[in-house]
């Protein structure tokens, strides 16, 4: 089977053998290496990409579920080659990066929020990471980089 969607802001294509996950195509065939693969099972969140502008689990959602839909990983937010988006910008400045292997995941997590409320609360941030691990029990830094990314936004606004 093929599979056509636009990723990062182009158009690519596929070839499915059987029901491959996106996370598998992504990374595989596509060359996609920022979106990690943590439990494989839906619970930890290093997979998260946005789908048409909404967070999902890559490592659960079957490749042929996002025929002519928009996929968004981490290598797709920067606006630029050399350059970083607010949210990678704001993880960078408030030490959210820790090891880093939580880090595309919780981005593209906290892009989604922030694209649906420019100004969080804490507890709103809280509810938006719920479904993201970090192994280094860095969350204050990861709060905190959210809380950055919104003042970034804000500023290029």
């Amino acid at each position: 089977m093929e599979v056509r969607f636009t990723l990062n802001g182009r158009e690519v294509s596929c070839s499915l053998v059987g029901s491959e996950l996106l996370l598998d195509v992504l990374r595989g065939p596509l060359g996609h290496r920022g979106t990690k693969e943590g439990c494989g099972k839906g619970e930890c969140g290093a997979c998260t990409v946005q789908v048409d502008g909404h967070p999902f689990n890559a490592c659960l959602l079957p490749a042929a579920e996002v025929e002519g839909r928009a996929v968004t990983t981490i290598e797709g937010l920067a606006p630029a080659p050399g350059e970083l988006s607010p949210e990678q910008q704001a993880f960078v400045e408030a030490g959210g990066i820790q090891c880093g292997f939580c880090t595309p995941g919780m981005i593209m997590a906290s892009k989604a929020l922030l694209d649906a409320d420019p100004d969080p609360a804490d507890a709103d941030i809280r509810h938006a990471l719920v479904g993201n691990l970090c192994r280094c029990t860095g969350y204050a830094q990861i709060i905190e980089s959210v809380r950055r990314a919104a003042a970034l936004r804000g500023e290029g606004s």
